[in-house]
């Protein structure tokens, strides 16, 4: 039965009780998890965290960052008193990296103001550092009970597909919230959040989606029509902005590498990284000689030489291509700017964003190649 020719309480009633069914068959056990229908609660430390790291990041690639940060950090409290260096650092390769400025903030916020205790109400928590409506929704569903619409990028395409919406994204996401909001049961919200997460990401994925092994088929609209990878409708893709720019390596003969620390106000702020143009500037455009984006001056001067193989890496709104130019220089030199000579045969450790990472794998490969 076509699920607009359900009642609205008939529909919360059927789809809640089918995918809370399969959850508590199917949940993947994750270490800010409580096993399905659990009368305790979740740390609401440890799901705030999870959320954060989550945003725009994979279950498989935040894991093993979020087994690092709580051995490190156990609670809110530690994780208030840590220096924002080695956070920034422990955060390397996870990107966006205005989430972990943000996590310290709030940390501290939490911390100093609220006496260790997250808040449990929606509205509260959004009025912490770095809390969205979703983060807020999913901490006051997950680690408190509450009843909330919670609403990611899984449970969008689910909710798109079980009911069919024709009108495309982003224009559809109100609707997507009022369907979401009429399917959440008042029990077990934090579940069903859970279950709508778990059920994206495994079952109704964007291609191939498994309607087979779907517990939502028998309601599905998009499943009745026969093309449920057609929904939600997106706008055609547009190509990413290209961006340029210039990396300075400064090596040291004795085997190190100056490496700076990024302003704040940057992008990857307060990270480690090379000296270089600011290509992160909005003017760094395609076809701008070098030096043409503000602020790129070489940390010393010298005979700087151009390699012939540039770096390429994609970011979500541009895609950057970086020259990099290489200075050998005596164990007395003294760049300019905010940094420290890094051993090269340790640069694992230097918490490197991954734009900077990928530059030193290949000059650690061409040294290699020159050996």
């Amino acid at each position: 039965m076509p699920v607009e020719s359900i009642a609205p309480e008939e529909t919360q009633m059927a789809v809640a009780a089918a995918l809370l069914a399969h959850y508590d068959r199917h949940a993947r056990s994750l270490p800010w998890r409580m096993p399905p229908g659990s009368e305790a609660r979740a740390d609401p430390y440890r799901v705030w965290l999870s959320e954060i790291m989550l945003q725009q990041t994979t279950v498989a690639a935040v894991i093993p960052y979020f087994a690092k940060f709580t051995a490190r950090w156990p609670d809110v409290a530690a994780l208030a008193r840590a220096d924002e260096a080695e956070v920034m650092a422990a955060w390397a390769g996870l990107g966006y990296y205005a989430r972990a400025r943000n996590l310290i903030a709030c940390a501290r916020v939490v911390t100093e103001e609220l006496g260790g205790r997250f808040p449990d109400s929606e509205g509260a928590l959004r009025a912490l550092p770095g809390i969205g409506a979703y983060t807020a929704a999913a901490i006051a569903a997950i680690a408190f009970g509450r009843r909330a619409v919670v609403v990611d990028a899984n449970v969008e395409r689910v909710v798109a597909r079980l009911f069919a919406l024709a009108t495309p994204l982003p224009q559809a996401r109100v609707e997507i919230r009022d369907r979401t909001d009429a399917i959440t049961p008042d029990d077990r919200a934090g579940d069903f959040a859970q279950a709508m997460m778990d059920l994206g990401s495994a079952i109704c994925t964007v291609k191939t989606p498994q309607c087979l092994l779907c517990p939502l088929r028998p309601h599905c609209a998009a499943h009745a029509t026969g093309r449920a990878e057609a929904f939600p409708v997106k706008p055609p893709k547009k190509d990413k902005p290209e961006r340029t720019g210039v990396v300075w390596w400064l090596e040291r003969e004795d085997g190190h590498v100056w490496i700076e620390r990024r302003g704040d106000k940057r992008m990857l702020g307060g990270m480690a990284g090379f000296p270089g143009t600011q290509w992160d500037a909005r003017g760094a455009a395609r076809g701008d000689a070098r030096g043409a984006a503000k602020g790129g001056t070489p940390p010393v001067d010298g005979a700087w030489a151009a390699l012939n193989r540039p770096v390429v890496h994609v970011f979500t709104h541009f895609r950057l291509t970086l020259t990099i130019e290489r200075l050998l220089v005596g164990a007395g030199c003294c760049p300019q700017g905010e940094g420290q000579w890094w051993p090269l045969d340790h640069i694992g450790g230097a918490g490197l964003p991954t734009v900077f990472a990928k530059v030193a794998a290949y000059m650690m490969e061409k040294q290699v190649d020159e050996d």
